[in-house]
């Protein structure tokens, strides 16, 4: 038994991911985490540490001779403890190596209480223990992945000359000009008191920012300003959208990936994003591999562990490029031949999913580059082809899901862009420096945005976007 652990103490502790990679036998080592379960017999018990620093688990070889052995072989899973012992060889299936403990420091026992007792929870359920839910294999898993994928996004980028810009969170325009943003305000809940104006509404020229301001839906427009003098940037941030959607592929909260690229047109875009993608998958499979073997492997895995060979395929194949007209006429074919297909077709149609990961999955059976979109249904800032119908957008398609990627070439001719606002109804006045690109120094340039947590999705197989993320924010839904 240890007493209360001296500064000296916690610092000697060695995590279980370097003590499973240098597998250090024969020598005394002190470890720190939660218990996993706790196995007894008459005279000694095995309990299953970690510390959430790797997928293994260390197995801890507690004798009846311990000191305090009854305290320690009675622990419930979720107790805290350090233990020191000695490192040995593991008789143990799939075990290299365990620990004979020595000393034993409880720094929280468990009770009955513990919501994640050893018992089979639904995913539903870890929901609603968002705090605890990271102490399960399955959580810990997910969240290795997510941390390894945002360490390759830098790498990714800053590898080919790109600049981390940190995008405003708060903002005064509704870029994507869908209307779904969650309003900043200090005088909404003022009520009664608030400012209004002669109609009723609120005064907003009277609130924190002098007008009404918003929770950021993209970083794009900002990005585009830096891309001007840096010529490549990204952003990795916080985006939020009040769309009022209870699905299994929304979050209120989400974090998206945008790079833009000063003189590129949409072909070195769509090359840019293709070599993302694999660069994501490829940095997962040699750093997530135990992870992503567990996580697909699980019997409620939306893809199931056919999806690493799915990974795989897509990390090394050629981004095979289509027109929407092209992928419109092969689908219309489809229909003709076989009515598989729910949703209805026809040029000015926006692609369903199950448009989508056909196209993906049968047809071409290789990741799709979908590109030149009628412009009646895309944003307004997106390079006009001269056909008039068309703009030079592009949505990367792969097998499993449809959609993972979209982005544009970017308007440059001031001109054309005023127009374009002009038939969307949007006021030029709040993007007047949006307009001023065109107007000093425009350039060709381009862009795309890349959703994180749909990006985890996709890698981990995982069913649910509210559980690759931490704490998920959706309608109804703010706790933690």
């Amino acid at each position: 038994m240890m007493n209360k652990l001296s500064s000296e103490q916690l610092k000697s502790r060695i995590s279980l991911k370097k003590l499973f990679a240098t597998e250090p036998i024969e020598t005394e080592q002190m470890v720190m985490g939660w218990v996993r379960s706790v196995r007894n017999s008459k005279k000694f018990s095995f309990l299953v540490l970690t510390d959430g620093s790797t997928f293994d688990q260390l197995q801890i070889v507690l004798d009846e001779s311990l000191v305090n052995y009854q305290d320690a072989s009675s622990l419930l899973a979720g107790s805290s403890l350090a233990v020191r012992g000695k490192i040995v060889k593991s008789g143990g299936k799939n075990q290299g190596i365990e620990m004979q403990a020595t000393q034993v420091h409880i720094f929280s026992a468990t009770t009955e209480e513990y919501p994640l007792q050893k018992k089979a929870t639904s995913l539903e359920f870890l929901r609603e223990q968002a705090h605890l839910r990271i102490r399960t294999q399955l959580f810990s898993s997910i969240m290795r992945v997510r941390h390894e994928l945002s360490m390759a996004t830098h790498q990714f980028f800053s590898n080919r000359g790109f600049y981390y810009l940190n995008s405003p969170i708060i903002s005064g325009v509704d870029a994507e000009g869908a209307g779904e943003m969650f309003t900043v305000s200090t005088i909404a809940g003022l009520k009664d008191k608030a400012p209004k104006q002669k109609d009723g509404s609120l005064d907003f020229s009277r609130d924190y920012f002098g007008k009404e301001t918003y929770l950021a839906v993209t970083g794009q427009l900002e990005g585009e300003c830096y891309a001007m003098g840096l010529s490549n940037i990204y952003t990795f941030g916080p985006t939020f959208r009040s769309e009022n959607s209870n699905t299994t592929r929304h979050l209120s909260e989400f974090w998206m990936i945008e790079p833009e690229v000063a003189f590129a047109d949409l072909e070195e875009i769509a090359s840019l994003a293709s070599d993302y993608i694999k660069h994501l998958i490829n940095h997962a499979l040699t750093h997530c591999e135990k992870e992503l073997q567990f996580l697909l492997s699980r019997e409620d895995n939306a893809q199931g562990i056919v999806h690493l060979e799915t990974l795989k395929h897509v990390a090394t194949s050629e981004f095979i490029r289509v027109t929407y007209t092209e992928a419109m006429k092969i689908l219309e074919d489809v229909e003709a031949r076989e009515k598989r297909f729910e949703f209805p077709l026809g040029f000015g149609k926006e692609l369903q999913t199950e448009h989508e990961r056909y196209l993906a999955e049968v047809h071409f059976k290789s990741p799709v580059i979908v590109t030149d979109y009628p412009k009646d249904f895309k944003a307004f800032y997106m390079k006009q082809n001269d056909d008039g119908l068309t703009v030079r957008a592009m949505d990367i398609l792969v097998p499993g899901i449809g959609e993972i990627i979209g982005g544009s070439q970017r308007e440059d001719d001031l001109e054309k862009l005023k127009k374009r606002m002009g038939e969307m109804h949007m006021q030029e006045a709040p993007l007047w420096w949006y307009l001023d690109l065109r107007k000093f120094g425009s350039v060709p340039h381009a862009g795309f945005g890349l959703g994180f947590e749909r990006a985890i999705m996709y890698i981990t197989g995982m069913g649910n976007i509210r559980d690759v993320i931490p704490f998920p924010r959706t309608p109804k839904n703010c706790e933690f």
